[in-house]
C-alpha cells in the first residue's frame, strides 16, 4: 500500500471522524460550555493514560513486529499472545489503584465533587480498550488498511451516537461515561472486521508467554509507557496551570483550540501511524531511510501548512459554527496554536523514526525532557502573557524538539549501511 493510497483510504476515515467530531463538538459546546470543556479535556487525558498503560503502549511494538515477521505467521502469533498476556496483567495492575483511590483522584483531576464516581467507568472499560488496541495494531502491522479504516469509521459513528445521546440525557456525567461504553462497542466492531480475514483466528491470541517476543516488545513497552504518562500528564499540568492563573473557563478555551488542531491534523497523524511506522520498520539502508523521510515531508508539510492557513482564515466562522458565543475569546489563540501545529508535524516525521527503529533510550529521554520543557515553558509564558502563553510554549517546545530529532535521525542514517552494500 503506497503513501498516496494509504492517505486516500485513511482520508475517508478522517473525514468521517471529523464530521462526527464537529457535530459532537457543537453538542458539547452547547450543553457543557467552556468550563465543562476543560473538565472533558482532563478526563480524556486520564483515560488516555489508562489506555496506554493497559495496551496502547505495546501497539507500536505489535505493529512493527507483525510487519517485520510478515513471512513467519508463527512468530507473529507469539508476539500477539505475549502482548495480550502483558495487556491483561496491566489491566489488573491499573484497575486496582483506580478502584482503591479513584474518587479522590477524580476530585483532584476534574475539580468537581459531583463526578467522583466516574472512575468506575474507567476501570470497567480497561479490558475492552486493551483488546481493541491490540486488534488495531495487528491489522496495521498486516497492512490491512481497509480493516483499520473501517474500524476507525465505526468508532467515530459509535462515539457520536453514544456521547451525543448520553450528553443530552445526563449532561456532563453522560459525556464522561460515554467514552467507556463506546470502547466496548468499538471492540465489537473491530473484532468483527478482523475475523473476516482468513489469516486471523482468536485462538492466535491465546498461548504461552514467549520470552523472545517479550524481549522484542520490551523496548516498545518502555517507550509506550513513557508516552502514556509524559504527554497526557503534561496536558493535565498545563490545564491546571491555566485554571490556577486564568480560571476554569479560560482553560476550556485552550482545550477547544487544541481540539481544533487535533481534528484538522488527524489525516496527517493517522497516516503516519498507518503507513509510515510499518514502512520505517522495513527499511534497512540509510539512503532508503533518507528518501522515505523526504517523500513524507513532500506530502505532509504542504498539507499541514495549507490546513493551518485555512483554519486561520476561517477562525471566526469556526468559533461561531462549532462552538458557542462564550468561546469567542479563543480566536486570539489561533496564530500561535496553528504555528505550533506545523512545527509539531515537521518534528513528528522525524520522531516516528525513533519508534520504527526502536531507538529506546533516545525516545524515552526526549519524551521526558520535552514534556517537562512543554510544561515549564507554558508555566513561564502563562504567568507572563496569560492564556496565550500556552500555545506560545507549545510552538517553541516543538521547534526545539524538531532540532533535536534532526540531530538524532542524521546519526541514525549515518549508522545504517549505504544502499550499495545491500546488493553485495
Amino acid at each position: 500500500m503506497t503513501l498516496i493510497k494509504t492517505s486516500l483510504l485513511n482520508g475517508i476515515a478522517v473525514a468521517t471522524k471529523v464530521a462526527c467530531a464537529l457535530v459532537l463538538n457543537k453538542i458539547l459546546a452547547l450543553y457543557v460550555g467552556p468550563s465543562g470543556y476543560a473538565v472533558i479535556g482532563q478526563f480524556q487525558n486520564a483515560v488516555a493514560i489508562a489506555g496506554n498503560l493497559v495496551g496502547n503502549a505495546l501497539s507500536p511494538g505489535v505493529t512493527k513486529a507483525t510487519a517485520e515477521h510478515f513471512d513467519a505467521p508463527a512468530r507473529q502469533h507469539a508476539v500477539w499472545q505475549t502482548a495480550l498476556r502483558l495487556s491483561l496483567v496491566a489491566c489488573l495492575l491499573v484497575a486496582l489503584p483506580i478502584l482503591a483511590g479513584g474518587a479522590d483522584l477524580v476530585r483532584w483531576l476534574l475539580h468537581r465533587d459531583d463526578l467522583s464516581t466516574i472512575y468506575l467507568w474507567i476501570a470497567a472499560s480497561l479490558p475492552a480498550l486493551a483488546l481493541n488496541n491490540l486488534l488495531l495494531a495487528i491489522a496495521n502491522g498486516k497492512k490491512e488498511v481497509r480493516t483499520y479504516v473501517g474500524a476507525n469509521i465505526a468508532t467515530s459513528l459509535v462515539s457520536l451516537l453514544v456521547t451525543g445521546g448520553l450528553t443530552h440525557v445526563f449532561g456532563l456525567y453522560g459525556t464522561l461515561a460515554a467514552s467507556s461504553i463506546g470502547a466496548v462497542l468499538s471492540l465489537g466492531v473491530t473484532a468483527w472486521l478482523i475475523t473476516r480475514h482468513g489469516w486471523f483466528r482468536f485462538a492466535h491470541l491465546w498461548g504461552r508467554l514467549d520470552r523472545g517476543a517479550g524481549r522484542e516488545l520490551t523496548g516498545f513497552a518502555l517507550m509506550g509507557l513513557t508516552s502514556a504518562v509524559a504527554l497526557p500528564m503534561s496536558q493535565i499540568l498545563i490545564r491546571d496551570i491555566l485554571v490556577s492563573h486564568t480560571g476554569l473557563a479560560t482553560a476550556g478555551l485552550w482545550q477547544a483550540s487544541t481540539k481544533i488542531s487535533e481534528l484538522y491534523l488527524m489525516l496527517i497523524t493517522t497516516t503516519l501511524a498507518v503507513y509510515y511506522l510499518p514502512r520505517i520498520a522495513e527499511i534497512r539502508t540509510g539512503a532508503e531511510l533518507r528518501r522515505e523521510v523526504f517523500k513524507v515531508y513532500r506530502l505532509v508539510l504542504p498539507v499541514t501548512i495549507a490546513g493551518a492557513l485555512v483554519i486561520f482564515l476561517l477562525r471566526d466562522f469556526i468559533v461561531q459554527v462549532l462552538f458557542a458565543a462564550d468561546f469567542a475569546p479563543m480566536r486570539a489563540l489561533f496564530p500561535w496554536q496553528l504555528t505550533g501545529d506545523v512545527i509539531k508535524i515537521g518534528s513528528w516525521v522525524l520522531g516516528y523514526i525513533m519508534l520504527g527503529r526502536a531507538m529506546v533510550r533516545v525516545f524515552i529521554l526526549t519524551e521526558i525532557l520535552f514534556s517537562a520543557s512543554l510544561v515549564t515553558l507554558s508555566w513561564c509564558l502563562v504567568r507572563q502573557y496569560g492564556v496565550i502563553g500556552a500555545p506560545m510554549g507549545y510552538a517553541l517546545n516543538y521547534a526545539l524538539y524538531w532540532i533535536a530529532m534532526a540531530l538524532f535521525v542524521r546519526k541514525e542514517i549515518s549508522r545504517l549501511p549505504p544502499e550499495q552494500r545491500e546488493a553485495t
